[in-house]
């Protein structure tokens, strides 16, 4: 099959997911599956090596991201469980005061989004948003918007969240690259999309606490845990995955310190021990019994089902086009394009966005269609940790009414599709576009 042909498969493909998505409301699982299948076949592979390559794939991405993702989302449970959410912010609006309580949100929103899910920790803290608000008169954008910006760009930019993690895997990036780009892009981004754009916005937009809202503070049947035990829980596994990616960098291969370092900094290792750790400290030091734990880590696990299947099978599709030779006709082209394979990913994974709306989707989508360009290329290392935050990045932009994330805060805040597009979708756009031009400028460097 001519490579021209091969291109028109790969962009057809494009087409029939977006289409099964969006029109039919096929669930992206399935619709990433049959889409594959269909890659696979019109392409002219041999049937019985379709179903060898959706099941690689499928184990290749699975055998990492199930188990950083499950891990993550007990560690992130306990934290909500156990209230520590609350303290953290408590915590911060106490020492910030309530004249920067913006500032405060924001920074509790980016901390507590590394390991709880965004719309989780929304629903927690938008009591507080509606308490400031109530208090001071402010529209609610003032303290919301720079809680949700806080919340959104950790979640887009900062693994252990399952975008970072599926394109990492994706892309073959490494984690600790990830993280420190994730949080070299996430503050800016946070900044200015949460203080600095809720401020702006709040000012233009009064927005008050909707009548239907009757959200009373959680009450907790045991003490909040300490503001240090929470901020330590959750800085170690992205301490010890740092410190695994720096040995590399800095120590000689063979050194009993780098070789200790990369066991401890591993997500598998590093995860384990910071999940287990929550297990104890926030679960049965408190009172809690080893059954109660292991209810609310099996509950964890129910809506990262979705994440890790979806994943999988954006890895489905990524072996797919690589095994049907699309993926190598496809990079031959994109390599052959003058802009620069970082914006590549960010402009990929942004048509992806706006087209169907789901970030994941288009996180996984884009991952699989840039990385034959990369094996081509020969990128490796830091540079591929830039490639996974450009493509979340484009992933972020845009978000509009196809996008949960527009409903979720257009309920909660009461506001109108306009206003919620004059907010949200700017704040959001303002994340993504912060996120992409700091690792594009970094890239030049690298």
């Amino acid at each position: 099959m001519s490579g021209s042909t091969l291109i028109l498969v790969a962009v057809a493909s494009i087409f029939v997911l977006l289409f099964l998505v969006i029109r039919t409301k096929l669930h992206a699982f399935v619709a990433l599956l049959l889409v594959s299948l269909l890659l696979g076949i019109a392409a002219g592979m041999p049937l019985g090596q379709v179903i060898e390559s959706i099941q690689n794939g499928m184990g290749g991405t699975l055998g990492f991201v199930a188990v950083v993702v499950g891990l993550g989302a007990m560690f992130g449970k306990m934290l909500e469980v156990s209230g520590g959410a609350e303290r953290l912010a408590a915590t911060m609006i106490g020492k910030f005061g309530e004249d920067k309580a913006q500032w405060a949100l924001g920074i509790t929103g980016f901390i507590v989004a590394i390991p709880v899910f965004f719309d989780v920790g929304f629903i927690i803290l938008v009591p507080i948003v509606y308490s400031l608000a109530k208090k001071t008169g402010k529209s609610l954008l003032h303290y919301g918007i720079p809680l949700l910006a806080g919340l959104a760009v950790t979640h887009s930019f900062i693994p252990p969240t399952p975008g970072p993690i599926a394109v990492a895997e994706l892309v073959g990036a490494e984690l600790g690259w990830v993280i420190l780009f994730g949080v070299l892009a996430g503050i800016p981004s946070m900044i200015l999309a949460g203080p600095m754009f809720g401020r702006f916005i709040g000012k233009r937009i009064q927005v008050a606490i909707p009548d239907y809202m009757e959200i009373e503070e959680r009450e907790y049947d045991k003490e909040l845990p300490s503001f240090g035990m929470i901020i330590s829980l959750i800085l170690i596994p992205l301490v010890l995955i740092l410190f695994n990616t720096l040995s590399a960098v800095l120590l000689d291969e063979g050194n009993t310190v780098r070789e200790i370092l990369t066991f401890l900094g591993h997500p598998f290792v590093a995860l384990t021990i910071a999940t287990m750790m929550t297990f104890y400290f926030l679960g049965t030091r408190r009172g809690y019994s080893r059954q109660e734990v292991q209810e609310i880590a099996t509950k964890a696990l129910e809506p990262a089902g979705i994440i890790i299947l979806v994943t999988g099978a954006g890895g489905v599709f990524k072996q797919v086009l690589i095994d049907s030779g699309v993926g190598e006709v496809l990079g031959e082209m994109m390599g052959g394009s003058a802009l620069p394979p970082i914006v590549l990913a960010f402009l990929i994974a942004t048509a992806v966005r706006v087209a169907q709306g789901s970030a994941t989707v288009a996180m996984v989508t884009a991952a699989g269609l840039i990385t034959p360009l990369l094996e081509i290329t020969g990128m490796e290392g830091p540079a591929l940790g830039l490639i996974v935050i450009a493509i979340a990045a484009g992933a972020t932009v845009l978000s509009h009414v196809n996008d949960s994330g527009f409903w979720l805060v257009n309920r909660f805040f009461g506001m109108s599709v306009k206003d919620t597009l004059k907010s949200w979708t700017i704040m959001e756009t303002i994340i993504g576009l912060t996120g992409f031009v700091v690792v594009l400028i970094i890239s030049f460097f690298i």
